[in-house]
């Protein structure tokens, strides 16, 4: 299960260190590759020497090697995990990880990190039932971390209880068992490309057009695509909303960084894309580089279409991808959405109108319809975002290949 899998393991200050030594035997044994980040109170438990010999690579300690200033990027080690798993995981670690700290390697991997993350907890019994670090841990939990909960035992202060770090061989099976889940989750597998939020054109320094897109729509479905194992990319205009986990965003402005970024990222391999984004149909043909003064005359803005993201796509759709779009409409909705999606070459359009009530932009909730270009019409009723995306992923499924 674990052959080819790219593990980062974080060991921080316990004497449950030694563990990890066993652990990363079992793990490269399973054919996984192994990096491992150590905090400095760590080596005081276990050595660097021990943890390179057995995983087979360097050591990472400090943010950088002072004796040739080689720079060992948190950033790149979160993009090659497939799991960061920590562990052991000591309540000083725990405390920091719930409050956003990062003041060693170890932790500024974990906020950078992009994959899911494990921890395997190993403190004294007193301080695992602290009421603050199971605060700590409830929080975690929420966000996604998976607890690996210690057992109970007798501790390295005497005292019997729940604390020991949970024994390698069991950290192991509860790694297969991540994996094998993520595995037989329909999407596991496909990279899916979803476009959200608005676009934003610049007129002058302080003036732009753009629309009442919050991103939650989109944002939603890529979460949900997220959960059900794929490898989801956003592309996405400015939003105020925290990015799911999992999930890569690549952050845009205008329509054309956004047909740009998209492109880009479909070229490089895409199995579906979801084409939630508000794109401006028009930007300003000649931006002013300093701030328009009103002079009380009228103002004349020529606007030209902005490059069509959907239409692009669907002039060089591959064999086998599932292209899905959206249609926000005021009038004549459902003749609009089918035009849209024959026109661009879509397998589905998602169509919301702002005549229903809670649906549309700046809401929790949408209404939606989906058409196929094959003449099937689903409607769903008044739900939340989440509902919403669970609907249509639970759709997109039904599109892909056999």
């Amino acid at each position: 299960m674990l052959k080819g899998k790219h593990i980062l393991l974080g060991i921080t200050g316990s004497i449950a260190a030694y563990k990890a030594a066993i652990l990363v035997r079992l793990l490269v044994k399973e054919g996984a590759e192994v990096k491992i980040v150590m905090t400095k109170m760590a080596k005081e438990f276990i050595s660097p020497l021990t943890m390179a010999t057995l995983s087979k690579n360097p050591i990472l300690v400090d943010f950088y090697n002072p004796e040739n200033g080689d720079w060992n990027s948190h950033v790149s080690l979160g993009l090659w995990a497939d799991l960061y798993l920590i562990a052991p995981a000591s309540a000083n670690t725990l405390a920091k990880m719930a409050t956003g700290v990062a003041d060693n390697l170890l932790l500024t991997s974990y906020l950078s990190s992009r994959c899911p993350v494990a921890i395997a907890p190993a403190m004294d019994l007193d301080m695992f039932l602290h009421p603050a670090t199971q605060h700590n841990l409830e929080l975690l939990n929420k966000r996604g971390v998976l607890i690996i909960e210690p057992s109970s035992g007798e501790l390295a202060s005497g005292l019997e209880g729940k604390g020991r770090m949970e024994e390698p061989e069991v950290i192991l099976a509860k790694i297969n068992t991540f994996f094998s889940k993520k595995k037989s989750k329909p999407f596991f597998n496909k990279k899916v490309i979803v476009t959200a939020g608005p676009t934003v054109e610049q007129i002058d320094p302080v003036r732009f057009i753009s629309n009442h897109s919050t991103g939650k729509m989109g944002y939603a479905i890529a979460q949900e695509f997220a959960e059900q194992g794929a490898e989801v990319v956003v592309v996405s205009g400015p939003v105020q909303i925290p990015v799911p986990k999992g999930v890569k965003v690549i952050n845009v402005q205008s329509a054309q960084q956004m047909f740009q970024q998209t492109m880009q990222q479909y070229q490089s391999g895409a199995d579906i894309v979801v084409l939630s984004a508000a794109v401006s149909d028009y930007t300003s043909a000649n931006q002013s580089q300093s701030k328009l003064k009103r002079d009380g005359e009228t103002l004349h803005l020529q606007l030209i279409p902005t490059q069509d993201i959907a239409a692009s796509l669907g002039k060089i759709k591959k064999d086998g991808s599932v292209h899905i779009g959206f249609a926000l409409e005021t009038d004549n909705e459902q003749a609009n959405a089918i035009q849209k999606m024959q026109k661009k070459n879509l397998d589905a359009i998602v169509l919301n109108s702002l005549n229903d009530k809670g649906a549309g932009f700046a809401t929790n909730t949408n209404k939606i319809t989906i058409f196929t270009k094959e003449g099937k019409t689903l409607e769903f009723p008044l739900k939340s975002k989440s509902e919403v995306a669970k609907d249509i992923i639970k759709f997109a499924e039904t599109l892909l290949p056999c």
